[in-house]
């Protein structure tokens, strides 16, 4: 049986399983998460978004091919078997190009859709919500009509591999740069907009003969109320959820899929769980939490007095300056506050700048400067706590690469606690 299938079944059955969806392009959280799953037996989601992955090359660079490519052979090196790997295509639609007409953005979205497909990618979540070539927000059905067009180009991509699809539909997700700590946490999807979602689509999907892909849209995305901004953390509120979590019992065959469940304390992401989101997408909290260690590694290296030292924290201020398209428009405040926020901020607009050549060059002095030999216990405990404490345990080599991928692995394991079922 797909393991979506199953989590789907299971919820279904009363059973509160579920599975997080890493949603990030650095290695070292992708080896993390392969690792983390070779280690426990479980299958590994991991999922591209349109700008950052499509046939242009996205943010990334990367087409579906190259990222398809990137995490097989990194599953191979690890030793995780690619037949319990997941990919996925997040947000697939005409987000890239919804300055264009709606046409031209539509047919590029309809070739994106393809080209993930075609690379191997399982699950789709098909999203056309957003204005397309400056027009208004566009009715629930063309939405759906839409949707159902690009689901026909991915069963025609597919093939005979048609079967193996597994479609996710809804766009309740925040805007991109995510909450304002002003505004407060977002308001909860209503049953009754889930409800119209669900119909609309149903019947463009069946208008196209689309019965059999019908049959494989397993979840819907929805808004719990969870988000998280610059310095702000809004936590679930399973109250405010219980209306809509009572109104996917009675929908056959369909859970949610939650957006932006980063930074959510592990309680909260297990009463998602037994709500029915079954389906928890993380992606900045994982590259956060690599940047905090990448940033102790860096303050452990000044303390010994490694020269010369590797500058990454300068390097990554410098390329973040040289280009600010991925961050000026979410930072806002005076130049100090600005500059925190590069470094510090929840939305971790920082993770874009990771591949930039001079950012690479310094995290590679970096590694070269702390070299192989273990970090003094007293420096590991000062600078990377949690990771100290799971060296002593004998869980973590003392060792700075592991401990880059410990950080990422903390995160990972908080996840698979509250995904894994039946809670003790």
């Amino acid at each position: 049986m797909n393991y979506l299938d199953f989590v789907v079944a299971a919820q279904k059955f009363g059973e509160p399983r579920g599975i997080a969806s890493v949603c990030s392009a650095h290695p070292l959280v992708l080896e993390a998460a392969l690792r983390h799953g070779r280690e426990h037996r479980r299958p590994v989601l991991i999922e591209a978004t349109c700008n950052q992955v499509n046939q242009f090359g996205g943010y990334t660079g990367m087409r579906p091919e190259d990222f398809a490519r990137q995490v097989a052979d990194l599953a191979e090196r690890v030793g995780f078997p690619r037949e319990h790997l997941i990919l996925g295509g997040d947000h697939l639609g005409p987000l890239p190009w919804a300055r264009e007409p709606a046409e031209v953005a539509m047919d590029k979205a309809a070739d994106l859709v393809r080209a993930f497909v075609r690379a191997g990618f399982t699950k789709i979540h098909l999203d056309c919500s957003m204005p397309l070539g400056g027009a208004a927000a566009p009715p629930q059905e063309v939405i759906a009509q839409r949707i159902a067009r690009l689901a026909q180009v991915a069963e025609k991509a597919a093939g005979g591999r048609r079967d193996a699809l597994r479609y996710v539909i809804g766009s309740e997700v925040p805007p991109a740069g995510g909450a304002r700590a002003e505004e407060g946490p977002p308001p909860v999807t209503r049953p009754e907009d889930a409800a119209e979602a669900i119909e609309t689509t149903r019947r463009a999907f069946l208008a196209l003969g689309l019965e059999a892909a019908w049959e494989r849209v397993i979840a819907l995305v929805v808004q719990p109320g969870v988000e998280f901004g610059d310095e702000a953390v809004y936590e679930y509120d399973h109250m405010a959820a219980a209306p809509l979590a009572r109104f996917i019992e009675g929908v056959p065959g369909l859970v949610y899929e939650a957006h932006s469940t980063d930074y959510q304390p592990l309680e909260a992401l297990r009463a998602m769980v037994e709500d029915h989101f079954a389906i928890l997408k993380v992606g900045p909290a994982l590259t956060f939490a690599l940047r905090e260690a990448v940033f102790a590694l860096a303050d452990i290296e000044a303390t010994l007095g490694l020269e010369p030292l590797s500058g990454i924290r300068e390097a990554l201020e410098a390329a973040m300056i040289a280009n600010p398209a991925h961050w000026q428009g979410y930072y806002r405040g005076s130049p100090p506050d600005q500059k925190l926020a590069r470094q510090y901020s929840f939305s971790d607009r920082i993770r874009y700048y990771w591949t930039e050549p001079e950012v690479q060059a310094a995290f590679q002095r970096l590694m070269r400067n702390l070299g192989d030999r273990p970090i003094p216990l007293g420096l590991l405990s000062q600078y990377l706590p949690e990771e100290y404490r799971k060296v002593r345990r004998g869980e973590l080599r003392n060792h700075p690469r592991e401990l880059l991928l410990g950080k990422v692995t903390g995160i990972l394991e908080m996840y698979r606690r509250a995904t894994q079922g039946p809670f003790g």
